[in-house]
């Protein structure tokens, strides 16, 4: 017999009958559960300026790395007779070889004044430049997110003088830097690079280097300041007290609790970055403290090309608009990882 008073704990047979059709759909979710992740690609994908700007980075990739493989000149030879040549023109030597049936591939791009094409020289240039961005945005990434997740994460003193440092250090004028570091790495780089395993080095140039270096030791402190002021937050959590309870390391903690759910603010904020750094690196190039001869950067044919602005244009105008287009593209993306996956813009 049943119990019909509501103040009962007598359980009732009734409550475990299976649930009808109406009750079934009364609790169907009108949303599926998605992860963080799969959560920010849904609304990547739907922003159009974002993956635009992706099509355009992949194409400059193609266009860098992949092309020059196909290309028939190289950026460094020099073809005889064909110095200064317009676009898409043929030298008179070139020219006899096609009167006599021979086929000969067009300077897309025109000739420099060495008779180098051009158009491998602006490929080759755009390659070095995507390297530099990504080799410092990786440098970057590693000593900032390491820097500043220490800071924050033991606080206190140890937190006040690392801070300090990293004030210290906005201080120091990266040109003037890059200068010094230049001209007093230059004769180690120079004995270091005559040995066998290091002969790669003439090929880049100690002011690459020096670029580099600058970067490990300047470029980070943006980087750290945005980690310390994640994991300030990360690290009263609920998880990272458990894992503290059953003994976790301090590296394992910062390691696998703090950084990893920091990951989104880490993507984005070095995506920002690499243009910022192909930007810097076309900038010394430009004035003379980029790569070395003969290998080109976008900033380094631009220098090339300013003191013929009026006369050959176009020298200027193709490094020019692809320093533009990379920077605008990965910072546009940049901007739609944000929108996608910082948590404070999802509405």
């Amino acid at each position: 017999m049943s119990n019909n008073n509501f103040l009962s704990l007598q359980l009732q047979v009734d409550d475990f009958l299976p649930a009808s059709d109406a009750e079934k759909e009364s609790l169907v979710i009108l949303r599926e559960s998605v992860s963080f992740w799969k959560d920010g690609m849904r609304r990547l994908l739907k922003n159009k300026v974002a993956m635009a700007s992706l099509v355009v980075i992949v194409l400059i990739m193609f266009f860098s790395f992949v092309l020059p493989s196909f290309y028939p000149y190289t950026y460094k030879e020099q073809v005889r007779g064909s110095e200064n040549l317009s676009p898409m023109t043929y030298s008179a030597a070139e020219q006899q070889r096609i009167a006599a049936g021979e086929k000969v591939f067009p300077h897309i791009l025109g000739t420099d004044k060495l008779g180098r094409d051009y158009a491998v020289r602006v490929m080759m240039g755009s390659r070095i430049s995507l390297l530099v961005g990504l080799v410092a945005a990786a440098i970057i990434l590693l000593i900032g997110s390491i820097y500043g997740a220490v800071a924050a994460f033991f606080g206190g003193w140890v937190d006040t003088i690392m801070m300090r440092l990293v004030d210290i250090i906005y201080t120091v004028p990266d040109v003037l830097l890059i200068v010094l570091i230049s001209f007093a790495l230059k004769e180690p780089i120079d004995n270091l690079a005559n040995t066998p395993a290091f002969r790669w080095i003439n090929t880049i140039g100690a002011n690459l280097i020096s670029i580099f270096l600058v970067f490990a030791l300047l470029y980070w402190v943006g980087m750290a300041r945005i980690v310390r002021s994640q994991i300030l937050v990360l690290k009263e959590s609920e998880y990272v007290t458990a894992a503290r309870a059953l003994g976790a390391t301090n590296s394992r903690i910062i390691r696998k609790h703090l950084l990893t759910n920091c990951i989104g603010t880490l993507i984005v904020t070095t995506t920002l970055q690499i243009p910022s750094s192909i930007f810097t690196e076309s900038f010394l190039s430009f004035l003379g403290l980029g790569v070395a001869v003969p290998l080109p950067s976008l900033g380094s044919l631009a220098s090339s090309a300013i003191n013929g602005m009026t006369t050959y244009p176009y020298l200027l105008m193709a490094p020019g608009f692809l320093i533009s287009l990379i920077i605008l593209s990965f910072n546009l993306f940049g901007d739609g990882l944000r929108d996608a996956f910082d948590p404070k813009m999802k509405n």
